[in-house]
């Protein structure tokens, strides 16, 4: 445990069960400094004002996200994951003092532990008075940890340390946010659409037979979120484009097309061919075809579309690449014999 917030964790999970708290990316700290530009193209909200922020650190624009009944998060293609914590502004020198003091009265960590708190940020060692001289010239930060608390919060346990507005924070501060981890949390905020991919025949296919899928050009189009930290004037707008989709036909007794099933974004943002007539004797760009009957029951065909991963940031990064996500969904397919008569 470190001399710190991390160290008041029973309390800490008390009081924001309690208080009906959201994991970290819905903390609200206080601080004050800098008002910031909008993001381009994005909404603002939030801020830094006097001792309060008006909303958490990192404010989400999420107006350009995927939006419906049928969007959902995007899963990393790699082990890959968001940051498990990271380092932020979190309080203004009043607002530590509010924090801290109702904890040392309370006696729950006991006297020798609070008086070394007292040393630390009341009487000089390092800090004094909770650094009230520096209001509104910086921020304490403190660890701020993703949506699986508490998995995580124990990789982030530096105590509360001061940084002036403007600064960078200490050299051996590990996880210290920048736009590259606000990139990887919006990634974790992406919500891109699912929807049945079109096929011909639509609802019943027969042995043998080609089945043509599609996706027509306005079914998928590029999203995005961007975060931002107001107080630091830093932000990092993540976007996720579609690149292609991939057939499961639910069954080993089939055969795809192309035939590793994945079939790739049409120079128009469609995906594959849609079926007219007079194609059924041609080989579909995109679709699959049934060898052996789904007898009373349905074929699961799954159709995954993978959605390329760029972020742009406040530092000048500009379509850097994230790891790829993906999302789909299943739907039922009939597959009967076709019937023969003898003559």
């Amino acid at each position: 445990m470190r001399p710190g917030s991390r160290t008041l964790i029973t309390l800490f999970l008390v009081s924001s069960i309690l208080a009906g708290a959201q994991p970290a990316m819905a903390n609200t700290g206080v601080g004050g400094g800098a008002k910031t530009p909008p993001v381009p193209g994005g909404k603002t909200s939030g801020g830094a004002d006097g001792d309060s922020l008006s909303a958490g650190v990192i404010v989400y624009d999420r107006s350009k996200n995927g939006s419906g009944d049928s969007v959902g998060p995007v899963t990393s293609t790699t082990s890959w994951t968001p940051p498990a914590c990271w380092y932020a502004p979190k309080y203004t020198p009043a607002a530590l003092q509010a924090y801290l003091e109702p904890i040392w009265a309370a006696g729950s960590t006991g006297d020798a532990w609070d008086q070394t708190q007292r040393d630390r940020y009341v009487n000089g060692h390092p800090y004094k008075d909770f650094n009230k001289d520096e209001t509104g010239k910086g921020y304490w930060w403190d660890s701020y940890v993703n949506k699986s608390f508490p998995p995580g919060w124990d990789k982030c346990d530096e105590p509360y340390f001061w940084v002036a507005t403007g600064d960078a924070p200490p050299a051996n501060i590990k996880n210290a946010v920048t736009p590259q981890i606000l990139a990887e949390l919006a990634y974790n905020e992406i919500r891109v659409p699912s929807k049945d991919v079109s096929l011909a025949p639509a609802d019943k296919t027969k042995v043998n037979l080609p089945t043509w899928a599609w996706l027509d050009k306005t079914t998928f189009k590029p999203v995005s979120v961007t975060a931002r930290i107001d107080a630091l004037g830093m932000w990092a707008t993540t976007t996720a484009k579609p690149v292609s989709l991939k057939i499961e036909p639910g069954t080993s007794d089939a055969v795809t097309y192309p035939a590793s099933g994945v079939c790739a974004l049409n120079n128009d943002d469609s995906v594959g061919e849609k079926y007219t007539a007079g194609d059924a004797h041609k080989t579909p760009p995109c679709g699959v075809k049934y060898l052996r009957s789904s007898g009373n029951g349905s074929y699961q065909l799954k159709a995954t579309i993978t959605w390329q991963i760029t972020w742009s940031g406040s530092d000048g990064t500009n379509d850097r690449r994230l790891p790829d996500g993906s999302f789909g969904r299943s739907q039922d397919v009939t597959v009967q014999e076709i019937q023969s008569v003898n003559r």
